[in-house]
């Protein structure tokens, strides 16, 4: 067997990873694995991957004879032992993969595994060469596994260099940023090898797609940016750019890809800088042509980072220094000879023909009896030249073929085509031809289905078909049934996502709708049930995204991000002050987490700078975030008064949970100015308002500020008392935010007091659910605690190799640091300037190139690897329930 071989491939060997496991049972966690597998640009070995001629014994063999990696996934089931063999095919694997690498995930279980299985894991668990781990779920596997490989192969790859390098992130980690297309890109072979070569060239940093819309070029993009993965080692980022009409919003939406909060403690485009560099990055910006006036910012962001490269689509040039072009024309079509009589289009030709092929592998998805015949061939081939070859209208167009033969069609395409001409002669002929076919489509709906059409077109990015049933409420037949001729008619896009199906529009198709909207006048009052729409679900959310659906609630709100921004912009617009910082305070959980805090701010600015009256309530939200988020960036005295200001006014309206919240943040500017007992005596009253108030959430997290002014105080055993009160709270209310947040806190005063093994403990719970929320501040955190143990213990280069993951994690996240809540600094500072600082700063430097996910898997011990329960679900704080 090959193990890691050191010999030299050619580009289309990949290192190929052996999956093992039970076929029926574990289904979902062989997909699973095999998405993990290739995220990374590895070989999935597998039987389903492609029958052959062979016994199965003679496969696996065979298989694991060429496999460089051995993946074992165990369930409940030992699996069939075949005649005349002593163990089954599953235990042979294991004991034929030698002294491959093993990774072992054992699925957690509420039943019994088969005595043979048992006997089977027993033995690999006593084996020092086979790391195991525990998972709930197929799709927390997904995630271990990445994170395994990758740092398994860089621990392989250190082993074989003179100077060992610490475990490497996934090259192509961003590549999750990617939309995942489900149908094959058709006809541009060339047009994706000359932009790889146009990318390769060292002068070249910045190349525009040009076309018209419906051309294909966001396809395009996205085969390119995955092909080039491995070229760009700290990622590809895909940026959809459509949602994004202010061209002052583009470096926000860049940094929302890359995963760098906007908290309000200096300019995006600063952080972008400090985020990208040092890295070999490529940017993909879909749909540019309505911001163009941000060129300027990808300028900029090029000539401050050497490793940056960026691809962008557009229907226009950016018309900068540097950029160069490569324009998308239509589908290439069968040659005719110039004879256009029946028949004169060999039926062979139009098979190699693209547009064809792609009208006819469209067809075939609504179709799958579909082919190109002799009989229709002509059709087909006149269908394509009909719609000029651009791949939008030939997909419109194949969505019919199920209710129109190819003959049908082409009849009412040159009877439609030429009457829809009019109106829009100053668009390219090609744009025309998309406009004309997709008001062809429509003219093939029914009259509810078109009024429903043009409606979506207020959504931006996506909806819900809860969001379109809300802005249709009491008008018209069954809105499912309605949508779903859409989706059948290819004009609305279905995508299922984790908890809820999403619906999205093409870029072209919106633009459409909101044509016919705003011609049929009734614009203005979709913006309107749209924005109040969007205000009730943040009113949901303000009462659950503290609770036990807080994951739920925090993927749904990702989803909608673009609609919540589109909401609060329309109350905005309108002077709607009252609505407008009603709907930013009952997101701010949200805004939070998910690390838009900063954008808030400059709403909240917005409103305070109207020349308008505001409502003491109104005026006292927009003070709140000002201020708070000010926290970070100016003198604490500077925003005392404006923090001041705003929970008397809250106390004014009797608004207890709002002046409670306030108070905190008061409270958090004495600390920093360094009056821990200024700041006690506040958030006394803070818990005690919280308490009146029923507020659990807010008087939790004031029981942490409490503790951390103790601790300044060197009150340790108070602190830990506090912090462990905080802790009650949020398990009582299955906040797993708020419980990371306590158990980070109560790992501090334990490690203050000398307890380092629970201390350790309670890192690793708070740093698994930092990471199971995404919260990268949260997973900040957790690896300076970490630092803290290694340091303790002694291990000067893992904690060296964890204080430069939490540097990167921080720099690439926009994130900041207050000095007054930085405890790790006071075993860093030794470790810096002591006699093993060269060591340190090694395992710095080898820390900084980890992502994410392989930074926590490195920073926690295997067992800790799954999920953490602590909320009375099934599983112990450890994750293992045998």
């Amino acid at each position: 067997m090959t193990g890691l071989s050191s010999a030299i491939r050619t580009p289309d060997q990949k290192l190929r990873v052996f999956i093992s496991s039970t076929l029926r049972e574990l289904a979902a966690e062989r997909k699973s694995a095999r998405t993990a597998v290739e995220r990374l640009h590895l070989a999935p070995v597998m039987f389903e991957l492609g029958a052959r001629p062979h016994p199965p014994r003679d496969l696996y063999r065979a298989y694991l004879e060429q496999s460089n990696i051995f993946v074992g996934i165990y369930g409940d089931r030992y699996g069939w032992v075949a005649p005349g063999e002593s163990v089954s095919g599953l235990e042979d694997e294991f004991t034929l993969s030698g002294a491959l690498p093993k990774l072992i995930y054992i699925r957690e279980t509420e039943g019994e595994r088969e005595p043979r299985l048992t006997e089977l894991l027993d033995r690999i668990r006593t084996d020092d060469t086979a790391s195991f781990k525990y998972f709930p779920d197929a799709d927390a596997l997904t995630g271990l596994l990445e994170a395994d490989l990758a740092i398994l192969l860089a621990e392989r790859f250190a082993a074989s260099a003179a100077a060992a390098p610490a475990p490497a992130a996934p090259a192509d980690e961003a590549l999750s940023t990617f939309p995942s297309p489900v149908t094959e890109l058709i006809g541009r072979s060339r047009e994706v090898a000359g932009l790889k070569r146009t990318l390769a060239r060292e002068a070249v940093r910045l190349v525009t797609v040009t076309g018209p819309g419906g051309m294909g070029k966001t396809r395009l993009a996205i085969d390119v940016g995955e092909d080039l993965a491995l070229e760009y080692p700290d990622g590809v980022y895909f940026v959809d750019l459509a949602p994004v009409q202010d061209p002052a919003n583009v470096a926000t939406a860049i940094a929302q890809t890359l995963g760098v909060r906007n908290t309000g403690d200096g300019p995006v485009e600063d952080k972008l800088v400090i985020a990208l560099r040092n890295r070999r990055v490529l940017l993909v910006l879909d749909n540019f042509e309505q911001v163009l006036p941000a060129g300027s910012v990808v300028t900029r962001l090029l000539a401050a980072l050497p490793g940056l490269n960026v691809l962008v689509t557009s229907r226009a040039l950016l018309r900068v220094n540097g950029e160069h072009n490569c324009e998308l024309g239509p589908l290439a079509q069968p040659h005719t000879n110039g004879d256009d009589r029946p028949g004169s289009v060999p039926l062979t030709a139009a098979r190699r023909s693209p547009a064809v092929t792609l009208f006819v592998e469209r067809s075939r998805a609504v179709r799958p009896d579909f082919e190109l015949t002799a009989a229709n061939v002509e059709a087909v081939v006149r269908i394509c030249a009909a719609l000029d070859g651009v791949p939008l209208a030939l997909e419109l167009a194949a969505a019919r073929i199920r209710l129109l033969s190819p003959d049908l069609m082409l009849a009412r395409l040159d009877r439609r085509l030429p009457l829809l001409s009019g109106g829009m002669t100053d668009l390219p002929a090609r744009q025309q031809t998309l406009r004309r076919t997709i008001e062809w489509s429509t003219q093939l709906l029914g009259d509810e289905e078109h009024r429903l059409l043009a409606r979506l077109g207020v959504f931006v990015g996506g909806f819900t078909l809860e969001a379109v049933e809300s802005i249709c409420a009491g008008d018209g037949p069954d809105v499912l049934s309605m949508l779903g001729v859409l989706v059948d008619s290819s004009l609305v896009r279905q995508e299922e996502r984790p908890r809820q199906t999403y619906f999205t529009m093409l870029a072209t198709v919106r633009e459409y709708a909101l044509e016919q909207l705003e011609a049929s006048g009734t614009l203005d009052d979709l913006r309107r049930a749209h924005a109040a729409h969007y205000l009730r679900v943040a009113a949901n959310a303000d009462r659950l995204l503290d609770g036990e659906q807080q994951v739920e609630w925090m993927s749904r709100l990702v989803d909608d991000r673009e609609n919540l921004r589109a909401a609060e912009r329309f109350y905005l617009d309108t002077g709607d002050w009252e609505s407008a910082t009603v709907f930013a305070w009952s997101l701010y959980l949200y805004w939070w987490i998910g690390g838009h805090l900063g954008e808030v701010r400059g709403w909240m600015e917005e409103v305070l700078a109207a020349d308008a009256p505001l409502s003491p309530a109104a005026r006292a939200r927009a003070l709140y975030f000002t201020g708070a988020i000010r926290f970070w960036q100016d003198p604490v005295d500077g925003i005392t008064q404006t923090l001041t200001e705003s929970a008397e006014l809250f106390a004014q309206e009797g608004l207890p949970r709002a002046q409670a919240l306030t108070l905190v943040s008061v409270a958090l500017a004495a600390l920093e100015r360094g009056d821990a007992g200024e700041a006690e005596s506040v958030l006394e009253t803070s818990v005690h308002l919280f308490r009146g108030a029923d507020d659990r959430w807010g008087e939790a997290m004031a029981l942490v500020s409490l503790g951390l002014a103790a601790v300044l105080q060197q009150k340790l055993t108070s602190a830990l008392n506090r912090f462990e009160e905080s802790l009650a709270l949020t398990l009582r209310q299955k906040d797993k935010l708020g419980a990371a947040i306590a158990l980070h806190h109560c790992g501090w005063a334990h490690l203050l007091l000398g307890d380092v093994p629970a201390a350790t403990a309670q890192f690793e719970d708070a740093l698994v659910l930092s990471r199971d929320l995404g919260h990268d501040e949260g997973v900040a955190y957790g690896l300076e605690a970490m630092t803290a143990v290694a340091a303790q213990a002694g291990d000067v280069l893992r904690a060296g190799r964890l204080f430069g993951a939490s540097q990167s994690v921080r720099e690439q996240s926009g994130l900041h640091n207050a000095p007054s809540i930085s405890f790790h600094r006071a075993w860093v500072g030794p470790l810096q300037g002591g006699p093993l600082g060269a060591q340190f700063a090694t395992g710095v430097g080898e820390g900084r190139h980890l992502g994410v996910r392989a930074a926590v898997a490195y920073a926690l011990p295997p067992v800790k690897g799954g999920a953490v329960d602590l909320f009375g679900e099934g599983l112990s704080a450890s994750g293992d329930t045998e």
